[in-house]
Order: C-alpha cells, then structure tokens, then sequence
C-alpha cells in the first residue's frame, strides 16, 4: 500500500529536495504541495483526509504557521499523522507540539536516511523525534521547572526592581525605608536565589525570567 504524503514549506527549494527523495521510495506518493498551514486546511475541507496518512509541515510560514496546522490537523483530521521538519530548534515550540500530539520532529539539517526513517515510523503508528529535538525539549523543561521554583517575595521583587534601575544600595534603602544592611542581605539573597554571580548577572537573569514584568 502506498502512503499518501501532503507537504506544506514556504520554500520550494525545501518541497522540490523532498519531493526528490521521495519519489525514489515506492512506499510513497505526494499527494499534494502547499505553500502554508492555510492551503493545506483549505484543501482538507474540501477532500478530506481519510486516504491520507501522513503532512509533513515546515514551522514557520505565513497566515498558518506549523503549530497551529498541527492543532488544527489533530482536531479535525485525527487519523491524518504530522512530521514537523525544520530548521528552529525551540524548546518551547517544541513543548507546544508534542501537547498538540504531532507524531514526530526532525530539523531540516537532518540526513536522508533519519528523515525517511521519521516518516517510516510515523506511518507504522508510532511517534518520532531526532535526538536534537528531544534534547531542546528536555533543557526547555529543565528550564521552566527552575523558572517555577523561583519564588520571590513582593519586597524581593521591589528590591529587584530597583536593582535593574541601578539604583544604589543607599538609594533603595532609602527608598524602601530599610536599612543599607537589610538591603545588602536581599542583594545576597537574590543573587543565590537566581544563580547569578553579581548585579549584572541578576538583571539579566531576572529579564529572561521574566521577574520584573508588571503584574
């Protein structure tokens, strides 16, 4: 039985490559090229997905990007399977598409032999991500778990504040109506809390995580 592939990439020189290796496969037939996520829907709506078995998608392109296609796919077409290929290695895209239950992930750098092996496996029923996804996705988990077990104080994130205004330690204290010491304690106290070695490093730290955003 031949499977029947859909491709959506806003680059045809990534459509035309694939095509090439594919047509190679017996296994495989391309049913149809798009150029993004809302070509695809529109041809969905209009023949269904029920002789299809597998979308390969690029991640990034216009109107639709990957993500949403991907949700979009599971939805309304559950039996239809989806291989992201692309060149954005993010952990929290990643993080999106693996709860949206994509079938599988490959960077567009990855060999010919891995990328026929992703879509064999997916085909089979089975789930397939490269190592260089899996990877990106368990640092972006390891992340955020840090991210949430940093948990600071309203006066902590007063004094942070401050700090990222380059503010002096006189000048927050003054400020805040405590004392240089108990400014300096909380200077320490941040600095161990965020795994920083000085100011610097405290500000920029506290900007990744997103600490002094506005409640």
């Amino acid at each position: 039985m031949k499977h029947r592939i859909l491709i959506a990439d806003d680059h045809q020189m990534f459509i035309d490559g694939l095509l090439s290796i594919l047509k190679e496969d017996s296994r495989f037939e391309i049913s149809a090229t798009f150029k993004n996520g809302a070509q695809v829907l529109k041809y969905l709506d209009i023949n269904g997905a029920q002789d299809l078995h597998l979308l390969i998608t690029d991640l990034t392109m216009p109107e639709i990007d990957g993500i949403e296609l991907n949700q979009q796919v599971k939805e309304n077409y559950p039996t239809l399977k989806t291989l992201v290929v692309s060149m954005h290695i993010d952990g929290t895209k990643i993080e999106k598409l693996i709860k949206g239950n994509v079938d599988g992930y490959v960077p567009k750098n990855a060999e010919k032999d891995e990328l026929l092996l992703a879509i064999e496996t997916i085909v089979k029923g089975e789930k397939y991500f490269s190592s260089e996804i899996k990877k990106a996705y368990t640092d972006a988990m390891f992340e955020n778990r840090r991210q949430e077990e940093i948990h600071l104080t309203e006066r902590e994130k007063e004094v942070l504040k401050l700090i990222a205004e380059e503010y002096t330690t006189q000048e927050i204290a003054d400020q805040l109506f405590l004392s240089k010491h108990t400014i300096e304690s909380y200077r320490k106290n941040l600095i161990a809390k965020l795994q920083v070695k000085n100011l610097a490093g405290l500000t920029k730290q506290a900007l990744k995580l997103g600490l002094l955003t506005n409640d």
